[in-house]
Formats: C-alpha cells, sequence, structure tokens
C-alpha cells in the first residue's frame, strides 16, 4: 500500500501527497508507471488545445489537419493506460490508496480522451472558417478573418488562453498531487464560465448586425463552446486529485463544505 505522508492545514486538507516505495518494487514502478502514461497524455492532449485554438486564430490549414490527425494518438494512449489498469487491477488487487490512484486515473484519461476531441472542434472549424471567408471574400469589412477589428476571435482568444493557463497547471497539480492548488482551479471555473457568457453575447450581436455572418459566428460559438468544456474536463481533472489524495468526493455541489486556506507566512526571526 502506498505511504501517506500528509502536511495539514486550516482548510483540513492535505495540501500533496508523496508515494513512498511498496515492499514490491515491480508493483511501485508499475504504479509510477501509471503516472507517467497519464501525464504524456495530458501533455499530448494540451498541445492539442494549443495547437487548435492557434490554428483557429491564424487560419493554419496545416495546423489544424495535424490536430484532427494526431486525435488518434490520444484515442490510442486513452486505450493503452486503460489496458494497463486493467491489468494492475487483476494481477495486485490493490487497496486504499492504491485503489484510489487506478480509479482516478481510469477517469482522467476519459476526461482527457474529451478535451482532445474538443481540440478536434478547432480544427475542423479552422478549416471551415478559412474556405468560408475565401468562398464569401475574406477582404469584406464584416468577415471573420483574423484582423484587429474582429472582436469576436479577439474575445475567443482571451477565454482560450485561460483555458489554456488552468489545464496547465491543473496537469502540473495533477503530477505533484497537489490538492490546495487543485482546490483553487475548481473555484476558478466561475471565470471561465462568465467569459463564455461575454463571448456569446458578443457573437448573438454579431448575427443580429448581420445575419450573412450567422453561420461563421456559430462555427466560433462552437469553438467557444469546446473551449468552456475543456474548462469543466479540467475541473474534473482536479477533483480527482482531491479524491486520490483525500478520499473526498468533492463533485456535484460538495465544495461548500471546502475552505481553500494560503499556506502560512514564514516568519523569521
Amino acid at each position: 500500500m502506498i505511504t501517506d505522508k500528509i502536511i495539514n492545514n486550516s482548510s483540513g486538507f492535505t495540501t500533496k501527497l508523496y508515494l513512498d516505495k511498496h515492499i514490491s518494487r515491480r508493483f511501485n514502478e508499475e504504479l509510477e508507471q501509471v503516472r507517467t502514461l497519464v501525464m504524456n497524455m495530458g501533455a499530448l492532449v494540451e498541445q492539442q488545445v494549443n495547437d487548435g485554438l492557434s490554428a483557429l486564430l491564424n487560419a493554419d490549414l496545416d495546423l489544424a489537419q495535424k490536430v484532427i490527425d494526431r486525435d488518434n494518438d490520444v484515442n490510442n494512449m486513452e486505450l493503452e493506460i486503460d489496458e494497463y489498469c486493467t491489468k494492475i487491477l487483476a494481477r495486485r488487487q490493490p487497496a486504499a490508496s492504491d485503489l484510489r490512484l487506478i480509479v482516478s486515473v481510469i477517469k482522467s484519461i476519459t476526461d482527457l480522451e474529451r478535451m482532445g476531441d474538443e481540440a478536434v472542434k478547432f480544427g475542423k472549424n479552422a478549416i471551415k472558417l478559412a474556405k468560408g471567408n475565401l468562398s464569401e471574400n475574406s477582404c469584406s469589412e464584416n468577415s471573420f478573418a483574423e484582423t484587429e477589428g474582429a472582436r469576436p476571435l479577439i474575445e475567443l482568444k482571451h477565454l482560450g488562453n485561460h483555458v489554456s493557463k488552468t489545464l496547465n497547471r491543473a496537469l502540473t497539480a495533477y503530477a505533484q498531487m497537489d490538492v490546495q492548488q487543485a482546490l483553487i482551479i475548481i473555484k476558478d471555473d466561475k471565470i471561465i464560465d462568465e467569459e463564455f457568457d461575454n463571448n456569446s453575447r458578443l457573437l448573438v450581436t454579431r448575427m443580429m448586425e448581420n445575419p450573412r455572418e450567422i453561420k461563421n459566428a456559430l462555427r466560433v460559438t462552437w469553438c467557444a463552446r469546446a473551449l468552456e468544456r475543456i474548462g469543466d474536463h479540467t475541473t474534473n481533472l482536479c477533483e480527482y486529485i482531491v479524491y486520490l489524495v483525500e478520499g473526498k468526493d468533492v463533485r456535484h455541489g460538495n465544495m461548500n463544505r471546502i475552505k481553500v486556506t494560503p499556506p502560512p507566512l514564514e516568519i523569521s526571526v
């Protein structure tokens, strides 16, 4: 079984979970391999999100196609990790925190795979937007081409940057099993929701002002929705961190019993 070294704080939650060696060195290696595979998958998904957003904002058709093609790699990694975890469950019959690790990994890779699916939407819509702008005269004032006047795309860029940074913070917290950081990210999810609502209002206004742009505006709306969903999946990852370290389920409104307390200040004497 994993030995938990706990650092308590006034929030009632541990700050991090540290893993000691098992009696079986092979078992320890298997668990570390699972964590490594998850982080590799997380890095690929993060790249997919960033590249998909870049392809969308810059009308980069080649990059958009690469994002679409790499989705198979994300899917294959999910299958590989799922099979690896199944073998550990069958051979080792883990308990306590070992079992929570395997369960949280199985749940996490599902959310990561869905993030990858959302990133593919960026690539597909980037291609459709680029071709649509070419066929509908991309030099028109109301085009969704990447210009300083394309406010909906600028707002989408802000939302995308926020989601990308949040995903990076969540993956770092997952690697370090940092509950404190995970709780902060969970509580910050409402900021992403607010940005998505603002972007949606802008796009509705754009469609009302120029009905000819409804098709392109809807495509941008779908991309904004995909970013909001990635934010939700990122929150799920952080909830799995809390479950893994603490054994507490904070999904579905259970956050009201959690208080995030900053680390105490060090006072030099």
